[in-house]
């Protein structure tokens, strides 16, 4: 098991390279949406596509799940999704039975304009950094990802039993 002083260097690191790659990186690639609003674009074109059953809807409720994000929050992004003509939004029957979006045209074509900008960018560092390495590097931040939200999950735990216990 690594030292103290390990973690705390490898744990500083790693923060402070999530950090620079979603903070510098990623901003001059995404000039026309966030992250967030591309993946939820993707998500209810792909959708449309796939589940003939839904007549191209995508349920608020599933795209929070998928985005893990609160409905306030999926629901604010929709909303500015809307606003720029990207989604249609409403609901079935009186609301109570779900609200789902459909991408519009404007919404695809947007869409295929960010798709093509990753491509340009990713070929590249496909590239230069190589598939299977990049395969590798996934497959280990996914490893990586369970087994934080597994100790987020741990440390909520621990905290409420302490909570409880004063």
């Amino acid at each position: 098991m690594p030292d103290h002083t390990d973690i705390v260097k490898l744990s500083h690191e790693l923060t402070y390279q999530r950090y620079l790659f979603n903070r510098e990186h990623i901003k001059d690639i995404f000039m026309k949406m966030s992250i967030p609003e591309y993946i939820a674009l993707h998500y209810i074109a792909s959708e449309g596509e796939e589940l003939d059953i839904y007549s191209g809807r995508t349920y608020l409720k599933d795209l929070s799940i998928k985005l893990q994000m609160t409905m306030r929050q999926t629901s604010k992004m929709i909303e500015r999704l809307r606003d720029a003509g990207y989604v249609l939004w409403s609901h079935d029957g009186n609301g109570s039975e779900g609200t789902y979006v459909t991408i519009t045209e404007s919404g695809k074509s947007i869409l295929q304009e960010q798709e093509k900008t990753l491509k340009h960018y990713y070929s590249k560092v496909f590239e230069k950094f190589g598939k299977e390495n990049l395969i590798q590097l996934l497959q280990l931040m996914k490893q990586l990802e369970t087994v934080m939200s597994s100790e987020m999950e741990n440390l909520e735990v621990e905290s409420s039993e302490d909570g409880e216990n004063e």
